[in-house]
C-alpha cells in the first residue's frame, strides 16, 4: 500500500460511521448494520450493540465475525469503483468495570456522540472486533490483502 492509499483507506474509515456486519445466525450467515469506530490505538473495531439484537448473540456465541465498510455514492464516479475496506475477525465483549471498556466508550462516543444515552441501556454491550485479515480496494482494479498490523499502522492515533 503506497502512502496515498494510506491516506484513502484512513480517510474512508474515520469518515464512515456505519459498517455492515456479518455473524453466525443459527448456521446461516446474516449481516445487520453497526455503528463503528476504531480504537485509539488502531488494534480494533469498536461496536455497541444490543442483546435484543440477533448480532450481539450472534457474536457471543461464535465470535468469529466480518465487517464492510463502504464509501459513499459521491466517492467514486461508479459503483463498480466504490472504495470499501472489509474485515475478519473476532469480536470480544469488554466488561463494563475493564480500563479497556473505558477506552473503547471513549473512542466510539468521540466519533458518535449521539450514543451516549444508550450507555445507560443494561442491554447494550461494547464489543471490539480484532482484525485477522483485511482486504481494502481503493477503487477499480486496485484491490490489495493487509495485515492487521498494517492497518493498526494506518489508524493509529487517528484524529
Amino acid at each position: 500500500m503506497d502512502p496515498s492509499e494510506a491516506i484513502a483507506l484512513k480517510s474512508l474509515l474515520v469518515k464512515q460511521a456505519v459498517a455492515a456486519l456479518a455473524t453466525l445466525h443459527k448456521d446461516e450467515p446474516a449481516v445487520s448494520m453497526v455503528p463503528f469506530a476504531f480504537l485509539p490505538d488502531g488494534t480494533g473495531i469498536v461496536i455497541h450493540v444490543s442483546r435484543l439484537a440477533t448480532h450481539t448473540n450472534d457474536m457471543l456465541a461464535n465470535p468469529m465475525v466480518a465487517l464492510l465498510v463502504a464509501g459513499s455514492p459521491e466517492d467514486a464516479r461508479t459503483p463498480l469503483a466504490l472504495p470499501h475496506v472489509s474485515f475478519q475477525g473476532q469480536a470480544r465483549q469488554y466488561e463494563p468495570e475493564s480500563l479497556e471498556y473505558q477506552q473503547a466508550r471513549t473512542a466510539y462516543l468521540a466519533k458518535i456522540p449521539e450514543a451516549e444515552e444508550l450507555f445507560s441501556f443494561s442491554d447494550f454491550s461494547l464489543f471490539v472486533i480484532n482484525p485477522t485479515s483485511v482486504r481494502y480496494v481503493a477503487g477499480f482494479g486496485r484491490a490489495m490483502s493487509l495485515t492487521a498490523q498494517s492497518v493498526q499502522t494506518v489508524m493509529g492515533d487517528q484524529p
